[in-house]
C-alpha cells in the first residue's frame, strides 16, 4: 500500500491521477476557493501520514498489536518482514485515522484563539524580510551530520507534489526537495562525491546566522535550539553563531526527548534540547562590532578569571533544578560563552587572538572541576584527594546522567508514539551494557581533570570513536591477578560445562560467575585471596569490595575492610557513597556498592 504502480510507463498516484497531472479538485459545494484549497491541503497532510503507514518498511508491533510506521527514527531502516493495513481500515494506519490526527491537530491549534501565523518558503542565507524588522528569532538549525533532512523529506514530498501541485505550484515546482544548498555535513563514504564537510557547514551556517542577525532589531533576541552529544558539532555551531555577530547570553535545557525512543537506549544521548539565547553584537550604526566600539577587544586573562566564577554560579542552580550530566554540561555553554562572545575579539597580551576551540577547552575543564564539587558535596569528600581514576569515573557516570534513565522504562507512551519506537517496550527494561561516551567528549572531560585518557587502560576501553568505562566485572583480571584471570575477566576453567566462551564480558554477570572467577584467582594465589592486598587506588579498593560482596564472599570482605584496614580510609566510604548515587538503579554495580555500604556499621565503621 502507498507505493505507486506503473501503467504504460507512467507513474500513477493513489488518486489515479498521472504524475504530471493535477490532483482532482475537491468538490465542497458553494464554498470560497480559499476554503477549498485549505481542505485539499489538509487532506494532503493525511495522505502524507498515510504514506508513512503504507510502505513496505512498516513493521508489526507485538506488545500493542498494531502496525508501526516507516519512520521509527530519522532514518529509513531495513526490516526482515513488513506489516500491511487496508487503507480503509479504522485501525492504526488507516486513512480515517490519518484524517482524525490531522483534524485533532488543527482543532488544538484553533482552540488557542491566537492570530493566524504567516509562513513563507525562503533560504536561510537570503531572507526576504527587511533589516531590523524582527523582535524575536527562533530557529532549530540542522544538527551537523545527524540527519539527512532533504533526502528523507523526499519520502513525503513526492505525495505532496502529486496532490498539491495545482494549488501550491511555487512549493511543488521541483521534482524533489532541493539538496545542494542544505547546510549539513555529509558523512563520507565511497559512493559519495559530496563536498559538504565541516568547513562548508561552518561557513554556510555563519551566513545563515548573519542573515538572521540582519533582520533582527538591535534590541531583539534570538533562540537557537540545538541538541547533540558530539563536541565537534557544538564547536561548529557555536563558532558560526559568534562569527555571525551574536552574543551568547544564556542556555537552557528543555526536556524534549522521549527517553524510551530507540536512539536513547543505553547511550549517552541528551534528554533535552539546549535553547541558546543570543543577542546581536552591534554598534549604534547596526554594523557588527569588530572591535571599534561596544565591548571591543577582550583581555584573555580577564576572560579566564571570570569563567570559573560564572560556572560556579550557574551549576548549583542547574543541580537544584535536576539538570545533570550532559544536559548540565551543555547548559553551561551559555554563561561561559557570554564571557567570550561579548567581545569582538579576545587577545593575549602579545596581541595574538584566542580562537573559540581553545576557549572551549578551558570551558570543558572548568565545568568538569565544578561538576566534581557537586558530585562529592553530599559525602563531604575532597575530590582533589582522590586519584585520577576515581575522579574520572565519577565525572564519566555523572556526564551520562545514568540516574535520569531509571524512570525510562516506567514511562507510558500512547499508541501513536509507541509505534515510532517498536523496540521501546522490549528494550527499555533491559540493562545498559557498559558506559560509553563519544571519544572526543571523554577526552575533553579527562583532559579537564588532568587525566590522559590513553593511559587509563585499567578502567577505560577505547575503540574507534567510542570510549567505554569498564564494568567492575571486566576489571576482575586487573584487580585479582591477570595470571589467574583471563582478559576481560573471563575464566575458562571456572565456566560450567556446556557453556561457550562469551565474546565479551557482560556488565551484569551473575554472582556465580564472578564468584567462580575470584575462586580461581584465589586458587592460583595458593589459597590467599589476591584482594587481601589493597589495590593501588581508592577506586580499585571500592571495586574489589563490590566484587567480594557480589560473589557472596562475606568473610573475605570483612578481612579486606577490617583486618587489612581498607575500611579505615574515610575516602573509601566517601567514594562508595558517591558511586552509589551515580550508578544506574538495578545495575550490578549499584547493587554491589549498596551491599558494601549496608555492612559498614556491622564492620564497626
Amino acid at each position: 500500500g502507498g507505493a505507486p504502480d506503473q501503467r504504460d510507463g507512467r507513474t500513477s498516484n493513489i488518486f489515479g491521477a498521472d504524475e504530471t497531472d493535477e490532483a482532482p479538485a475537491v468538490n465542497v459545494g458553494p464554498t470560497p476557493p480559499e476554503m477549498a484549497e485549505a481542505v485539499q491541503t489538509c487532506l494532503a497532510m493525511a495522505v502524507g501520514r498515510q504514506a508513512d503507514y503504507g510502505s513496505a518498511l512498516c513493521r508489526w508491533v507485538p506488545p500493542g498489536e498494531f502496525i508501526g510506521n516507516t519512520f521509527g527514527r530519522q532514518a529509513i531502516g531495513m526490516i526482515w518482514d513488513f506489516a500491511e493495513v487496508p487503507t480503509g481500515s479504522d485501525a492504526t494506519g488507516g486513512f480515517s485515522g490519518a484524517m482524525n490526527w490531522v483534524a485533532s491537530a488543527l482543532e488544538a491549534n484553533a482552540s488557542l484563539g491566537r492570530t493566524p501565523g504567516h509562513v513563507e518558503q525562503a533560504s536561510a542565507t537570503n531572507h526576504p524580510l527587511p533589516d531590523d524588522s524582527v523582535a524575536v528569532l527562533v530557529t532549530d538549525p540542522p544538527y551537523y551530520d545527524a540527519v539527512p533532512y532533504a533526502y528523507l523529506s523526499d519520502f513525503f514530498y513526492v505525495w505532496f507534489r502529486r496532490t498539491l501541485s495545482n494549488i501550491h505550484p511555487s512549493l511543488t515546482r521541483d521534482p524533489g526537495v532541493p539538496k545542494d544548498e542544505e547546510i549539513v555535513v555529509d558523512r563520507p563514504h565511497t559512493l559519495s562525491q559530496s563536498t559538504k564537510d565541516i568547513s562548508f557547514y561552518e561557513r554556510e551556517l555563519a551566513r545563515a546566522f548573519a542573515e538572521a542577525r540582519r533582520v533582527v532589531r538591535p534590541d531583539g533576541v534570538g533562540c537557537i535550539v540545538f541538541a547533540s552529544k558530539s563536541t565537534a558539532s557544538w564547536e561548529a555551531i557555536l563558532k558560526a553563531v559568534i562569527d555571525a555577530g551574536w552574543i551568547v547570553t544564556g542556555s537552557w535545557p528543555i526536556d524534549t526527548e522521549m527517553e524510551t525512543r530507540v536512539a536513547a537506549q543505553g547511550q549517552a544521548r541528551l534528554g533535552s534540547s539546549v535553547h541558546i539565547v543570543v543577542r546581536p553584537r552591534e554598534m549604534a550604526s547596526g554594523a557588527v562590532d569588530e572591535g571599534e566600539g561596544g565591548w571591543g577587544v577582550g583581555d584573555w586573562r580577564t576572560v579566564l578569571e571570570e569563567l570559573p566564577k560564572r560556572i560556579r554560579e550557574w551549576m548549583p542552580r542547574l543541580d537544584a533544578e535536576g539538570v545533570v550530566g550532559a544536559d548540565a554540561i551543555f547548559a553551561c555553554l551559555g554563561p561561559a560563552l557570554e564571557v567570550y562572545s561579548r567581545y569582538a575579539r579576545v587577545e593575549r597580551a602579545s596581541g595574538e587572538a584566542v580562537l573559540l576551540p581553545e576557549y572551549l577547552e578551558h570551558v570543558w575543564a572548568t565545568v568538569s572541576t565544578e561538576a566534581l564539587t557537586l558530585i562529592f558535596k553530599d559525602g563531604g569528600a575532597d575530590a582533589g584527594g582522590l586519584e585520577p581514576d576515581a575522579r574520572l569515573t565519577a565525572m564519566w557516570l555523572w556526564t551520562l546522567g545514568a540516574t535520569k534513565a531509571d524512570s525510562a522504562s516506567a514511562k507510558k507512551v500512547d499508541e501513536e508514539d509507541a509505534d515510532d519506537d517498536e523496540d521501546a517496550k522490549s528494550t527499555a527494561a533491559k540493562p545498559i551494557r557498559g558506559f560509553a561516551l563519544e571519544f572526543d567528549a571523554a577526552r575533553k572531560i579527562a583532559q579537564g581533570l588532568g587525566v590522559h585518557l590513553e593511559k587509563c587502560q585499567s578502567f577505560v576501553e577505547i575503540k574507534g570513536e567510542t570510549a567505554r568505562l569498564l564494568s567492575m566485572n571486566e576489571r576482575v583480571g586487573y584487580l585479582f591477578g591477570k595470571d589467574a584471570v583471563g582478559t576481560a575477566g573471563t575464566v575458562e576453567a571456572a565456566r560450567p560445562k556446556g557453556k561457550k566462551k562469551k565474546a565479551e564480558a557482560s556488565l551484569f554477570e551473575t554472582a556465580e560467575e564472578v564468584k567462580a572467577q575470584i575462586e580461581q584467582a584465589e586458587a592460583e594465589a595458593a589459597g590467599k585471596l589476591a584482594a587481601s592486598k589493597p589495590g593501588a587506588t581508592i577506586l580499585d579498593r571500592v571495586h574489589q569490595a563490590m566484587l567480594l560482596f557480589s560473589s557472596q564472599r562475606g568473610e573475605a570482605l570483612r578481612r579486606f575492610l577490617v583486618d587489612d584496614g581498607v575500611g579505615k580510609d574515610a575516602r573509601f566510604w566517601k567514594l562508595a557513597n558517591s558511586l552509589n548515587k551515580l550508578y544506574p538503579a538495578g545495575s550490578a554495580e549499584r547493587v554491589a556498592v549498596e551491599g558494601v555500604l549496608a555492612r559498614k556499621k556491622s564492620f564497626g565503621f
